[in-house]
């Protein structure tokens, strides 16, 4: 049994003073530090250092750990650029992303407080690494591929990863992943979803990223016509936007990015219960534009905070994350904006993925995140915002009641 003891711990969506908390692999219980010596007076007690605040583990649900050896390799600014440069240079990035970047990149995650992340699997080749990696890790089998010929032995090559990430152990959730509505046959996407639905899976997909994604859903116009010209010799589209989000209906969906979703994609997404993944920098290297969280909010659609991937970001450090936020989204109170991001990567992905973590509460996972101001904070109000903008790193990591 550990007892740890803060001077500030997040409860709820709110910051409690001179609150500890102990356990094993679980949350044991929750009080004061006195309260809880007399109940396990063998406990190894941690005090933590002066201004310390612990946090529930934080959860990063997009990362694509197969380029991450990019660094200045790719092009930004636009969509399609960036999109042709990964084409260009993608064996190239796969081939240097061996175990030991894809463990490092875990590693920088683990440094900013991530106990568990949502891996987008392309090719699979990182699983072994999230065995490895002491965090939590939905493993989300990605499906892509739009040319009818091929259809089939792109869904087969999807079985067989889906099947070995079934087979990893406790550390590692089996979970789907669609591409797009531009690149995934509408018969194979049918097929993927089903298997979803019934096996009970996570299910996550990229939607209306950009603006040219549009074009090509709607007008079969604009810079992707080109793309498919070149690449796939067609000039028609798998799939509208309306038949694409209709495919989804019977099951909850993680939708990442949705930038240029309009309110009634939006108000329809919300009709349905899916959730959205915010991934702010990408957005903006990327040129996609801004996610209008003040509409998803008015609809009451939950979303949840990541980083993407290396390549379409500069760091996997979830802070850098949180002050871009913070920094892009100037509608509203600043205190709660801070507290909204906060639950993006706490408590609101632990309820879209029915985890046992991303809260402080007796029975969820031992998965902390201890973290320290500089100072005291003026208010226990602004303790969300002061840590956005003055933490880099944690002091500790927990996860399942071991430190890491």
């Amino acid at each position: 049994m550990t007892i740890l003891a803060p001077n500030y711990i997040y409860l709820d969506g709110t910051f409690k003073e001179n609150i500890a908390v102990a356990f094993n692999d679980k949350i044991e219980a929750i009080d004061s530090l006195e309260n809880l010596i007399k109940l396990y007076p063998s406990a190894n007690v941690v005090q933590a250092q002066k201004n310390a605040v612990l946090y529930p583990g934080f959860i990063n649900t997009h990362v694509h750990l197969e380029f991450s050896a990019n660094k200045t390799t790719l092009k930004y600014g636009e969509f399609m650029p960036w999109l042709d440069s990964v084409i260009a240079k993608r064996e190239e990035l796969i081939n240097k992303c061996n175990n030991e970047v894809m463990i490092k990149a875990c590693e920088e995650m683990m440094a900013s407080g991530i106990t568990t992340f949502g891996a987008i699997s392309s090719f699979g080749t990182e699983l072994e690494v999230c065995m490895k990696t002491p965090q939590k890790v939905l493993f989300f089998n990605e499906l892509i591929g739009s040319s009818a010929a091929t259809a089939d032995m792109l869904y087969g090559d999807f079985l067989e990863r889906l099947d070995a990430s079934k087979k990893c152990g406790d550390g590692v959730i089996p979970a789907i992943a669609i591409h797009s509505p531009y690149s995934v046959h509408p018969i194979v996407l049918k097929r993927a979803v089903l298997v979803a639905k019934n096996e009970n899976l996570p299910l996550s997909a990229h939607f209306l990223e950009s603006q040219a994604e549009r074009e090509w859903l709607e007008h079969e116009s604009g810079d992707f016509l080109d793309f498919f010209q070149k690449f796939f010799s067609t000039s028609k589209a798998v799939s509208n936007i309306n038949e694409f989000m209709e495919n989804f209906d019977d099951i909850p969906t993680h939708f990442t990015h949705a930038v240029q979703a309009t309110q009634k994609e939006l108000s329809y997404l919300a009709q349905k219960g899916h959730s959205i993944a915010h991934c702010p920098r990408s957005n903006r290297l990327l040129g996609c534009g801004r996610l209008a969280i003040e509409e998803l909010l008015k609809l009451k659609i939950p979303f949840s905070l990541a980083t993407d991937g290396l390549s379409s970001n500069n760091s996997l450090n979830i802070f850098d994350e949180l002050r871009a936020a913070l920094m892009l989204h100037h509608l509203g109170p600043l205190e709660e904006l801070a507290s909204l991001l906060i639950k993006g990567i706490t408590s609101t992905p632990a309820e879209i993925f029915s985890l046992n973590s991303g809260s402080i509460e007796v029975g969820k996972d031992a998965d902390f995140a201890l973290v320290s101001l500089p100072d005291a904070p003026s208010s226990l109000e602004s303790i969300a915002l002061q840590s956005i903008l003055h933490v880099t790193r944690v002091d500790a990591l927990y996860i399942d009641g071991k430190k890491v």
